[in-house]
């Protein structure tokens, strides 16, 4: 729901819906090849990004995306990690994953992002938020950390669980104002679904 200006370079971010299939499959398909593979643990062919596309908007979860100048720059997930998920509850533990493209990081947008994630997690019951990354992948885990994230080491990857909050009832409220506003953003600018040039 927040507009940020970091270093002169505004952006959005907003929940995604099911409208904006089409930026999503050209933000994956923009990703260069290590952070497509740092996205996804590994090397995903593009046949591959486009099922994976095809179908995040309406797997269970939530996505958010980061906009500047109404290109999908950025994109968040948030996926249940067990059974007992509904439309509104994701249950007690769930995963973030995001990736931020080469261009626009080091600009305050993951950090939106994880934050957006974090806060969405909290207001739909999960305890434990869980991220995992390559071992290699340094903004991803100075974000986990710098959020408080417990991190152990698994071979060449790293996960880490972020244990959030309770909601209170004018968080709740908050986040039903700020579902409110990102479902009228996405509404009021369509231009956001075309492909940046």
């Amino acid at each position: 729901m927040a507009a940020q200006a970091h270093e002169g370079l505004a952006h959005t971010v907003r929940r995604l819906w099911p409208a904006d299939r089409t930026a999503v499959l050209n933000y994956f398909l923009r990703l260069d090849p290590e952070t497509r593979a740092s996205r996804f643990m590994g090397n995903v062919s593009e046949a591959g990004v486009r099922a994976y596309a095809t179908q995040a908007l309406t797997a269970e979860g939530v996505m958010y995306g980061a906009f500047v100048g109404g290109a999908l720059r950025g994109l968040g997930e948030l996926r249940p990690m067990g059974p007992g998920a509904s439309r509104y509850v994701l249950g007690p533990h769930a995963e973030a994953a995001f990736a931020v493209e080469r261009a626009f990081r080091r600009r305050g947008i993951g950090a939106a992002l994880f934050a957006r994630i974090a806060r969405s997690a909290r207001h739909r019951g999960v305890v434990d938020l869980h991220v995992r990354c390559l071992s290699g992948n340094g903004p991803m885990l100075r974000l986990a950390a710098k959020h408080g994230a417990a991190l152990q080491h698994e071979g060449r990857e790293i996960e880490g669980a972020l244990h959030l909050a309770r909601p209170t009832p004018f968080s709740l409220w908050y986040e039903g104002i700020a579902e409110a506003f990102d479902f009228t953003l996405a509404a009021s600018f369509p231009e956001q679904m075309r492909p940046p040039a």
